[in-house]
């Protein structure tokens, strides 16, 4: 009571003393601090978990822990999930678009530290997933439930969870401007005046924080060694398109991979399977490990041997023929090391698995121009290496902007920012016409429930069908009379339509309009022989709540030209919805959604 009392008192002072604008510039800077502490936990403890297991244990005793760690990781996940948050730990930025789309941006008080509790034993014990995804749920939300705390609305909420998505990007790899357009791409945030300050104050404090406790360690610690020259621009398109493919291949392997595990009802049977699955790739093929920054980082330094010196077969990695399909085998088989550490139960993102793909994809096709020697002169292998990891990005998170941005950032200039559009720009534009919607948003795409760009289509999205039905309708049965019509309904209701349903299963039959009653309902003599089933016609489209869409529900409107609609809720009548209230439901969603 004492702690309600408190902070009734600060929202009373702070209405008093501090605008909305200014207070949301607050909260903004408190999304970033907290989102770069939630970044710096979940990085130390998944290296602890990893140093633990790989360096140790692996190195110093035997190879086969390889094997073992992911289903003794995946169990520990499953106890944690079942016993201690009671409640599913969803994919992070997936679970956060959906918060947005269909729940207000409201995130439950768990999501806050489930991830923390999950995703570093997913991935310290070999699940070939990364961090990112789980650090911007939680600390988007940590923001949610922040921005519930002090009353917000929706609007804010939103900005507030869209903070949290800079903040987390801007911590994990210390590229503000990258985390800002992150935020703004994924979340299909607006970008105006009033969004783009707690952006950018928010971005700014996490990369303070990240400072503050890693230094000046960075994740992908790359410098430009090689210019970009104009001959390269063929081949930076033939990288495009062949990113565009990969992203394709990674879409559709994950969405497949999805459907199989969710063909298996039992959480244990999926664990073990997947489980089984992951150490056995991991056995054979170390590299699939963890997040694999590692791997990355010693392909962008030339070091390809280095990346692959762990093979099972212990092949010569001085052989470039060998090198090339060892990592074309990496690019293929690490994206169902992925899909099956999710499937498996796994809490992690698909951030760093396309970081992975994206570097030995750009580093591999470099690699085949140079031995094939279609040029008097060698291609870069290091700047391919980074166009590579932009080029997939783009494809399989439909993201080209942030993987522009995310590459000139981390490599500390604009040097290959040429390449970088070229590569983005064709592998995005290919995959998107295969592929509408990201990894991120596929799921929510098919059911309709995906914001967008598309201010009208979003707010639509943001719309609850039920908050428009009415249902003071009276309706009558088949077998009534004209009499009882006029008598029951007519005379007791205001309205100007009657819904015919069946006394004993509750089903719509069809309508009665009271322009097609009038010419008859003063003829008395016809009051005992005309019943509803003479007078009743079909509606001109009906709204089904179990599956229609808000986007469905107004198109129904504009193809039908219909004033009211008859809505149908688990095969029975519910009630109507009118144009009128939708239209102004829809102008006051559209004010809120606005922020005006």
């Amino acid at each position: 009571m004492d702690y309600k009392k408190t902070l009734t008192k600060f929202l009373i002072w702070r209405a008093k003393h501090i605008s909305h604008r200014q207070f949301l510039y607050l909260l903004s800077i408190l999304a970033g601090i907290l989102s770069g502490v939630g970044a710096v936990i979940l990085k130390n403890l998944t290296h602890f978990f990893q140093h633990l297991l790989e360096g140790n244990l692996v190195r110093y005793y035997h190879h086969a822990f390889y094997f073992v760690f992911p289903i003794i990781g995946l169990s520990l996940v499953y106890l944690i999930i079942k016993y201690v948050l009671r409640n599913k730990v969803s994919h992070g930025i997936p679970s956060t678009l959906y918060a947005i789309s269909k729940r207000k941006g409201l995130m439950r008080q768990y999501q806050m530290f489930g991830s923390v509790l999950t995703a570093p034993i997913t991935v310290g014990f070999g699940g070939s997933v990364g961090l990112e995804g789980p650090t911007v749920a939680t600390g988007a939300a940590i923001s949610s439930n922040m921005a519930r705390l002090f009353h917000l609305n929706q609007t804010s909420r939103t900005l507030l969870i869209s903070c949290a998505a800079a903040g987390a990007m801007s911590a994990i790899f210390k590229a503000p401007i990258a985390a800002i357009v992150f935020a703004i791409e994924v979340f299909s945030l607006d970008l105006t005046m009033a969004s783009l300050i707690p952006l950018l104050l928010a971005s700014v404090s996490a990369i303070i924080t990240s400072y503050f406790f890693f230094g000046d360690d960075i994740l992908l610690p790359f410098t430009i060694e090689d210019k970009f020259v104009i001959k390269d621009v063929p081949f930076y398109i033939l990288l495009g398109v062949v990113a565009s493919f990969v992203s394709i291949y990674f879409t559709e392997m994950y969405d497949r991979i999805q459907k199989l595990f969710d063909k298996i009802g039992s959480p244990v049977r999926r664990l073990i399977i997947g489980g089984l699955g992951i150490g056995l790739l991991i056995y054979f093929i170390p590299p699939l490990y963890g997040e694999g920054f590692d791997v990355i980082n010693s392909l962008v330094q030339g070091n390809s041997g280095k990346a692959l010196e762990n093979n099972y077969l212990h092949l010569d990695v001085a052989n470039a023929w060998v090198t090339i399909a060892l990592l074309i085998g990496l690019v293929l088989f690490k994206v169902i090391a992925s899909s099956i550490t999710f499937g498996a139960g796994g809490v992690g993102g698909i951030f760093a698995p396309t970081l992975f793909m994206g570097s030995i994809m750009g580093f591999t096709v470099a690699k085949i121009i140079n031995q094939l020697g279609f040029t008097s002169y060698s291609v870069s292998e290091s700047n391919f290496t980074l166009v590579g990891m932009t080029g997939l990005m783009a494809g399989v998170l439909h993201a080209p902007l942030t993987a522009i941005f995310l590459i000139a950032e981390v490599t500390g200039g604009y040097e290959l920012f040429i390449p970088l559009m070229i590569t983005a720009t064709i592998s995005y534009s290919i995959t998107k016409y295969f592929h509408p919607h990201s990894v991120y948003t596929m799921e929510l795409g098919r059911r309709g429930e995906l914001i967008t760009h598309n201010k009208d289509h979003a707010v639509l999205t943001l719309m609850d069908i039920q908050s428009v039905v009415e249902q003071n309708f009276t309706s009558v049965h088949p077998e009534m009379t004209l009499g009882e019509i006029v008598r029951e309904a007519v005379v007791k209701s205001n309205r100007n339509i009657f819904p015919v349903v069946n006394s004993k299963t509750q089903i719509l039959e069809g309508i009665i309009l009271l322009d097609d009653l009038r010419p008859v309902m003063f003829e008395q003599s016809l009051y005992e022989e005309m019943t509803a089933s003479d007078l009743m016609i079909n509606p001109p489209a009906i709204i089904y709540m179990d599956q229609d869409r808000m986007t469905d529900v107004m198109k129904k409107f504009q193809d039908t030209s219909a004033w009211n609609l008859p809505v149908i809720s688990n095969n029975v009548y519910f009630g109507f919805v009118s144009k009128s209230k939708l239209l102004t439901a829809y102008r006051r969603k559209l004010i809120d959604f606005s922020g005006k």
